[in-house]
Parts: structure tokens; C-alpha cells; sequence
């Protein structure tokens, strides 16, 4: 599966890319609001090969990608819709981007292809996202994309010894 944008190419991951995975996630300002992370080198291997695994899976239902910025040819993030109940009509959708790389709105750019698969591709009804009320920047991806506030989560996940609240982002398919 490949998505293609103005600047970006979302590919399927292949075990080649542990370096420039394994760049960013290990990075512990790049994994900061996440729940996992910073990776070791065993991680890394395991998110690989983990989402490889995906791509033959009956139904599908994680589409865990790699973001590539087309000019440079490099790997620079990794953006994730996994389709959850409801009759497989919902989704969730999470992404990350080496530090390098923030700033320049590809975020923004391969969410809003993400969500757009998901609604055009799967026919998915609803696509939602969350984010640590501290992380501005994704906060604003989010709201860039066309996702709603849909409320505050609290104590939602366990990080690094303390719980953490997340914001609720959404959006549907009649409003995208």
C-alpha cells in the first residue's frame, strides 16, 4: 500500500528501515507525550516487525506506515490508522515525526491523506485521535486536519510512572 501527497510518500515499513526508525524513536523529545518509547534497538525490531505482520492480516485492520519525504527519499516518521469496533467503521489514527522534520507541516499532510484513506478506502465512518494536553503542535495537526475537539480524557494512560489526561479529537465521514 502507498499513499502518495505533494511532498510525502506513506509506504509499507521493511526491515531496512530500522536506522531511520530507530533515529527518531529513540529520540526521548520525539516520544515525550507518547506511551511507548525510547526505543532500544529490540523495540525497534519489534515495531517492524510487528507492522510488517500487518500488511498480511485477514481482515486488515492496522495500516501502519512510513513517512517519506519524496524530495530527500528519506524516512522521516511513522503514521498509523488502526480500525477499531463499531461494525469496523471507527478508526484511531497516530503519527510521529523524526525532530528534524517538525515544523514543516508534513504531520498535517500525511494525517490528512491517512484520514482520507480512511474514509474514501475503508469506509470508515469516524476517525479519531488523541493527544497529551501539554503537546500543543499536535494538538494543532489535529484541528488543521478537520478533527473536532471531542473532550478531555482523564488520566487516560499510564506514562513513565505517572498518569497522563489525553484530548479527544474526531472526525466523520459527512463532515470531512
Amino acid at each position: 500500500m502507498e499513499l502518495t501527497t505533494p511532498r510525502l510518500l506513506l509506504r509499507e515499513f521493511h526491515c531496512a528501515d530500522h536506522a531511520a526508525v530507530h533515529a527518531f524513536a529513540s529520540d526521548p523529545e520525539v516520544v515525550r507525550y507518547t506511551d511507548w518509547g525510547p526505543n532500544d534497538p529490540q523495540d525497534t525490531t519489534a515495531f517492524l516487525r510487528e507492522t510488517i505482520e500487518h500488511t498480511t492480516a485477514t481482515p486488515r485492520t492496522t495500516f501502519a506506515l512510513a513517512i517519506v519525504d519524496q524530495s530527500a527519499g528519506t524516512l522521516i516518521g511513522s503514521i498509523q490508522l488502526a480500525v477499531t469496533g463499531a461494525g469496523r467503521r471507527q478508526a484511531e489514527i497516530g503519527y510521529v515525526l523524526a525532530r528534524s522534520q517538525w515544523g514543516h507541516g508534513y504531520a498535517t499532510e500525511a494525517t490528512q491523506a491517512l484520514i482520507r484513506f480512511g474514509f474514501e478506502g475503508l469506509g470508515l465512518h469516524k476517525v479519531s485521535a488523541t493527544c497529551d494536553p501539554a503537546n500543543v503542535a499536535s494538538a494543532r495537526v489535529l484541528t488543521n486536519v478537520g478533527m473536532q475537539p471531542a473532550g478531555r480524557l482523564r488520566d487516560h494512560l499510564y506514562i513513565r510512572g505517572q498518569w497522563r489526561d489525553r484530548l479527544l479529537f474526531a472526525a466523520v465521514s459527512a463532515e470531512y
